[in-house]
């Protein structure tokens, strides 16, 4: 996804200013832990900063060219350095060890704190080796004093919250104190440089002609955010006390700054995390204080906004270890950014945002990556992408983990007062927090979901808060489901728009995810649903797509390595880009079987990736490694996927390495026409695998075949794997569908005839054209301006008359016959399209494939097992013909191949047909096929559906088609697009 400019997401302007504290233009940057990891982390961070400056460059700018973001003042908070391991956690670590009287262990895990940071030192400033024993000494001075307390600690065996506060908070001193340094040193090396170039080093120039010189100043928190302790948990600044505060230490700052005489801007680099009680004893302000300290800094200074430097490129849409496509939303609503970080999203704390909320003016909050600082990121703020863009009304999707859902049932609930109140009122005795909760209208159960940690005891409080409802079976059971995960959907644009509830159980339903129970506040700002944890990531990619913030990805496997198959595999390689763009759906090729016999199975050999599977990695995998060529079958250039073979007896292992269960849709092609393929089609089904298949041989055939895979598609009803046969009657024509339609409208079909082989359709044509069909084609290319390029019109001699032996010879050189170009002429594959339009109609109970082709007419008689070409039709055979297509001619006729199903006396047959001239069949193109519908509603004249469907490229243009049918079904395109995505344009 792109993320969309952000001079489009509402009234805020990102260049807005206002004078805050001291009349002065202040911005706030935070830079959390891995932000400041090594070396250079920190220059990184640095670099930041000054381009916040608008220092643009390396050290030898010219002053003149200096921007308007000079303008502010920057307060820079600072994490403790982060890596791994974090400084935060190995100080926690060392306290934890004192308790346990583990001296060595306190030891080493202090002396790691001092090596990560003298390694630092080194690295940053390797030339300035006063700034390296300066820091370290500082460095050293406070781990001395650590281990002092630690002593204590270790004497009393206690690991006290207030000495764990105390010594967790000197990585952000340290971390502060580095940061200020490097800064100071780059900001006094541009000075000197810039003064050299501008003045020669004359240092009398006035202050509007001298360079300016940012000053950074180191500032311990503690001087400055004071917080009460016992206001709230995690502590309620004192918002007067800290902003006199903050006026001391500016007032402090200024007047040194003043006696320098040098033209100079004041910056303040600020400890994270870390403050001071009403008391004046040291604190911390909890979890991602880090963030928080600025979110108060800015509140205190009055910022025009708040930027947080993380390792992400803002709030994301998702979870991207979940859902790989997950992106930075542009914007988001303060409340959205709430609701997606109480529901897991890391980015930001709740808290950090009410410091921000409460300020007046408010303050935007900005997340960032400081690995990827030219993206602009997320802002929060108060509007969102959901209220001002019509097509979106959710920002992102979050989930909670580890949760167990607790179902409290029986008739003893129903319209008793005060059950709510003892229910939860027991689990807040015990501390047990209540994530979600949802009750019916009927009150017979109330549902409440909570850590999987807490559910056995959350259960015994409430079996023994409610022993007598037990006793009496006025409660009839108390059940705890777990693992499970809560999945939610966050969007302030969701009130405004209908269907929205509609859309999140479709999607979930369609990943055939089952949801155990499901909560919406009156804001409708988040929709939550419970489901089992082992189906969590499928149910995130379903709702992703679902609702247009990534694409919906469908795992295909392709069945038959053959001429369809090969045009398939190109097709979907050649348009998988056009309907990313057009529908949002990825058409991921991830396993191959060359037949379905002793098969070649191919797969990914990255099966986590985007790529996808084309005819060029097929056969680089045949081919020697000296041979292989490079095949690019990814989204990113530069991305190039490889296939493992594998070689199996039959079709078994294709499921598996075909399904994903984080994947919410599955697809198999049958190209093949085999029946050893069509065994295996209820097998898929049942496994969520839909199946689009070709085989019409494999579904004529085996009556317990076809009562298998209609048992698999009806098992779950709406919620079954959907089997797509389309393309076995008739290619492209719509047959199968036109006959559903008719049906399901409560129309009765009377019967059923047309020309329905592509391979008949031509010879019979060639041997039999009816007069002056030429002129046809003359008229449709002239009125057509060219659109039209069927062969009777490019010239006369293609409306003259053939011998049976010669169309059959060109049939075979067009590829319109089948390998066994008896199967066409014996009229098997004749049968078996019949029989598959009797199963449609209901007419094959009693009816098998052999019994429609033993009652079917042909031309001629035709040997078995042995191989024919047109050779063997020359001579008696051509005569034969020839005689029978001369006596229909005199009858101002032509000879035809006409399939029939007649409902009303339940016969099914093909027979060789004398039909008019002007008849639709004799005037139905060669390599066409054309279907009569006679049914109750289309009297006096029939239904008729005519069109090509001859070759491997239109079969597999057809195959595509019924998957994209099936699947717009199920996601459906952005408003606005329904029209354009409708043009063929997009497959080009």
């Amino acid at each position: 996804m792109t993320a969309t400019a952000f001079s489009d997401l509402g009234t805020y302007d990102p260049d807005q200013t206002w004078t805050g504290f001291a009349d002065k233009t202040w911005q706030v940057h935070k830079f959390g832990g891995t932000s400041v990891a090594n070396a250079d982390c920190y220059r990184s961070a640095a670099a930041i900063v000054e381009e916040q400056l608008g220092i643009v460059g390396n050290h030898g700018d010219n002053h003149n060219n200096r921007t308007s973001t000079e303008d502010h003042h920057l307060a820079v908070v600072v994490s403790a350095m982060g890596g791994k391991p974090k400084t935060t956690d190995l100080l926690l670590q060392s306290v934890e060890a004192a308790a346990r009287r583990d001296q060595p262990e306190v030891e080493n895990l202090l002396q790691y704190v001092l090596d990560k940071h003298v390694t630092c030192l080194q690295n940053l400033f390797p030339d300035r080796d006063e700034d390296q024993s300066n820091l370290k000494a500082i460095v050293q001075k406070d781990l001395e004093d650590i281990q002092d307390i630690l002593k204590t600690v270790s004497l009393m065996k206690w690991q006290a919250t207030r000495i764990s506060e105390l010594v967790s908070g000197y990585g952000e001193l340290w971390s502060a104190r580095i940061l200020s340094k490097l800064l100071q040193n780059r900001s006094l090396e541009r000075y000197e440089q810039e003064l050299h170039e501008s003045s020669g080093g004359d240092a009398s120039l006035h202050d509007e002609e001298a360079p300016l010189l940012h000053h950074f100043i180191f500032i311990d928190a503690r001087r400055i955010i004071i917080i009460d302790e016992e206001a709230i948990q995690d502590g309620a600044v004192e918002w007067d006390i800290s902003k006199k505060k903050l006026q001391e230490v500016y007032e402090e700052e200024t007047a040194n700054l003043k006696a320098d005489g040098r033209n100079t801007k004041l910056h303040f680099v600020v400890t994270g995390y870390v403050a001071s009680n009403t008391e004046g004893v040291a604190t911390t302000l909890q979890r991602d204080g880090s963030d928080y300290s600025a979110a108060i800094m800015g509140r205190l200074l009055q910022s025009t906004n708040i930027t947080i430097w993380t390792d992400v490129d803002g709030v994301l849409s998702a979870d991207p270890r979940r859902v790989p496509t997950a992106y930075a939303v542009p914007e988001v609503s303060y409340n959205e950014a709430m609701e997606l970080a109480y529901f897991g999203a890391k980015v930001i704390h709740p808290k950090t945002m009410q410091p921000a909320i409460s300020s007046n003016p408010q303050i935007p909050i900005f997340i960032r990556n400081t690995f990827n600082p030219k993206f602009r990121g997320t802002r929060i703020y108060t509007s969102s992408v959901t209220t001002t863009q019509s097509d979106s009304c959710v920002c992102g999707f979050s989930s909670i983990d580890r949760m167990a859902l607790i179902n409290v049932e029986g008739s003893g609930l129903i319209g008793v007062q005060g059950v709510a109140r003892r229910l939860f009122g027991t689990l807040e005795s015990l501390g047990i927090n209540v994530v979600l909760i949802s009750q019916a209208s009927s009150e017979h159960s109330i549902t409440f979901a909570t850590s999987e940690d807490h559910a056995q005891a959350a259960k015994e409080a409430i079996e023994e808060e409610f022993h007598k409802e037990l006793n009496q079976n006025r409660i009839s059971n108390i059940d705890v489901n777990s693992p499970c995960s809560i999945i939610a959907a966050v969007g302030d644009g969701m009130k405004d728009v209908t269907g929205v509830s509609g859309r999140f159980f479709s999607a979930v339903g369609d990943a055939q995810i089952n949801i155990y129970a499901i909560a919406q506040g009156c804001s409708e700002r988040n929709i939550s649903a419970v489901v089992a944890t082992a189906q969590s990531t499928r149910a995130l990619r379903a709702l992703h797509a679902a609702f247009r913030l990534s694409h919906t990805t469908v795992r295909v496997g392709v069945v038959g390595v053959n001429e369809l198959g090969e045009s398939l595999l190109r097709l979907l390689e050649t348009q998988r880009r056009h309907l990313w763009d057009a529908f949002e759906i990825d058409l991921q090729v991830c396993t191959v079987a060359m037949d379905s016999h002793d098969t070649d199975i191919f797969r990914l050999k990255n099966e986590n990736g985007d790529e996808s599977i084309t005819l060029t990695a097929i056969r680089n995998a045949m081919k020697a490694p000296s041979e292989k060529s490079e095949s690019k079958i990814s989204f990113k250039d530069s991305a190039t996927g490889e296939v493992i073979k594998s070689s199996h007896g039959d079709l078994g292992p294709l499921r598996d390495n075909l399904f994903r269960v984080d994947c919410a849709h599955h697809v198999v092609f049958d190209c093949t026409n085999d029946p050893e393929a069509s065994m295996f089609h209820a097998q898929w089904l049942s496994s969520d695998v839909h199946v689009v298949t070709a085989n019409v041989t494999g579904i004529s055939g085996d009556k317990t075949v076809w009562d298998a895979i209609h048992a698999a598609e009806t098992a779950r009803g709406k919620l079954s794997a959907q089997y797509l046969r389309e393309v076995t009657v008739c290619g492209g024509l719509p047959v199968i569908s036109t006959i559903r339609t008719l049906l399901t409208s409560g129309d009765k079909i009377r019967r059923v005839d047309g020309i329905m082989s592509v391979a008949m359709s031509y010879i019979m044509f060639r041997v039999s054209p009816p007069p002056e069909i030429a002129r046809n084609g003359k008229f449709d290319q002239k009125c057509t301006n060219g659109a039209f390029h069927g062969d009777i019109g490019k010239s006369e001699d293609f409306g003259k008359q053939v011998l049976f032996s010669q169309a059959v010879k060109e049939a075979v050189a067009m590829g319109l016959t089948e390998k066994d170009i008896s199967l066409d002429l014996s009229n098997e594959y004749g049968a078996c399209v019949l029989m598959v339009l009797a199963k449609e109609l209901g007419l094959d109970r009693n009816l098998t494939r052999d019994e429609i082709q033993q009652h079917s007419e042909t031309l001629m008689d035709i040997p078995q097992g042995q191989a024919l070409d047109h050779q063997y039709f020359e001579g008696a055979i051509d005569e034969k013909i020839q005689a029978r297509v001369t006596a229909a001619a005199e009858r101002g006729c032509v000879l035809r191949h006409v399939g029939s199903v007649d409902v009303a006396s339940q016969s099914v047959g093909i027979k060789i047909v004398e039909v008019p001239n002007s008849h639709v069949f004799a005037t139905t193109p060669p390599s066409c096929e054309c279907v009569r519908f006679f049914t109750h509603r289309h009297q006096p004249y029939p239904l008729v559906i005519q069109g090509p469907a001859a070759g491997a490229d239109c079969t597999s243009s057809a195959l595509l088609a019924e998957l994209l049918r099936m699947m717009r079904s199920k996601v459906g395109p952005r408003f606005g697009i329904l029209a354009r995505t409708n043009s063929s344009t997009y497959l080009k």
